[in-house]
């Protein structure tokens, strides 16, 4: 249903947000993800233009969300990398037909619907792994903890192959 690019895209942005606000550059990004690297530059750089990711240069450069992982959807993602369409008219152009669809196109386009309409639902920050689960594209889980002195939260990191 998605193309490679949307879902090479969307394991790049997790990435990116697991971060959590520290840059990650193209190279760290590409280990993760398991993307090659020139096609993953490429399409951070459409990311960039799109307005959904940061790059910075220099020693401590690499790539940062432009906004909150939970404020960002999935449809945002798609809507940059490779836009999905929705079918309005006759795909096969029969006169008749022209913007009332039969029924085989109407029900493909209720299918694209239905995607879209979770897409546009689901934000970056809900593929995050919660405290203890399986975190996306690692082989660790991120643990956090209190620290009883300071009061503070710590994060650790914990496998997850047991």
């Amino acid at each position: 249903m998605i193309s490679q690019s949307v879902e090479y895209a969307l394991r790049a942005i997790v990435t990116i947000a697991q971060h959590e606000g520290k840059p990650c550059t193209a190279k760290v990004i590409a280990q993760i993800t398991r993307v090659p690297e020139a096609y993953l530059a490429k399409l951070l750089q459409g990311l960039v233009r799109g307005g959904l990711v940061n790059s910075q240069r220099g020693l401590h450069g690499g790539f940062v969300l432009n906004r909150d992982p939970h404020e960002l959807t999935i449809w945002e993602i798609v809507d940059v990398v490779d836009p999905i369409l929705r079918i309005r008219e006759c795909p096969l152009g029969i006169e008749s037909h022209g913007t009332t669809l039969c029924p085989l196109h109407r029900r493909l386009d209720e299918a694209i619907e239905s995607i879209e309409t979770t897409f546009r639902e689901t934000t970056v920050g809900e593929l995050l792994a919660p405290t203890g689960s399986v975190t996306p594209l690692c082989e660790e889980a991120k643990v956090f903890s209190l620290d009883a002195r300071t009061g503070r939260v710590r994060s650790r990191k914990r496998s997850n192959s047991k």
